[in-house]
C-alpha cells in the first residue's frame, strides 16, 4: 500500500509550528509526466549498468510499501522539522 498522506511540521525561530498536510495521490497525478520521464531514464540507467530493470522496480515497490508509518525528525538549535508518512 502506497502512502496516502505526508505531514510536515516545521518549528519556526519564534517557536510556533507550521503544519502542512500533503496528499500523495494528487501530487503523483500532477507530477506523472515527470515520473514517466524518470522511469525512462531509470530504464536506460539499468541497462547501462547491467542491473535488472524488474529487480530495480521490485526494490522501488518494496521501498514505497515500507514508507507508511515512517517518522523523520530533525532538530538543530531552535529549528525543528518533523515528517510523518501515513
Amino acid at each position: 500500500m502506497i502512502p496516502q498522506l505526508v505531514t510536515v511540521r516545521h518549528r519556526r525561530t519564534n517557536g510556533r509550528w507550521l503544519r502542512l498536510y500533503i496528499p500523495v495521490l494528487p501530487v503523483l497525478l500532477v507530477l506523472s509526466p515527470v515520473l514517466l520521464l524518470a522511469m525512462v531514464v531509470g530504464l536506460i540507467a539499468c541497462l547501462a549498468t547491467r542491473v535488472s530493470p524488474v529487480g530495480a522496480l521490485r526494490g522501488t515497490g518494496r521501498l514505497l510499501g515500507a514508507l507508511p508509518g515512517t517518522r523523520i525528525e530533525i532538530e538543530q538549535g531552535r529549528m525543528a522539522v518533523l515528517v510523518s508518512v501515513r
